[in-house]
């Protein structure tokens, strides 16, 4: 996955420049960060099933279930996959 537009902090500064790989190290950090969210280009096939696509979700989310806005970034990103999955 790439970032289809650049991921900008609340002040507009450019935290990650479009096309950005996200890597594991960038997402955990993304995590970190206050954003309101990020756009993501990526395949239009999707590799995996809707099952395991939820599954790795919850577990990313696994370490942060404490944190009440994080809930709210993982409904979205659920919502999204299982738009892809349609």
């Amino acid at each position: 996955m790439v970032l289809a537009k650049p991921l900008t902090g609340k002040n507009g500064m450019v935290l990650l420049g479009e096309g950005t790989e996200l890597t594991e190290r960038w997402i955990e950090r993304i995590r970190d960060m206050d954003v309101e969210g990020i756009f993501v280009d990526g395949p239009s096939e999707q590799s995996i099933t809707l099952d395991e696509a939820l599954a790795r979700l919850e577990e990313r989310f696994e370490t942060v279930r404490d944190k009440p806005h994080m809930g709210l970034i993982k409904k979205v990103v659920r919502n999204h996959i299982e738009k892809l999955y349609r």
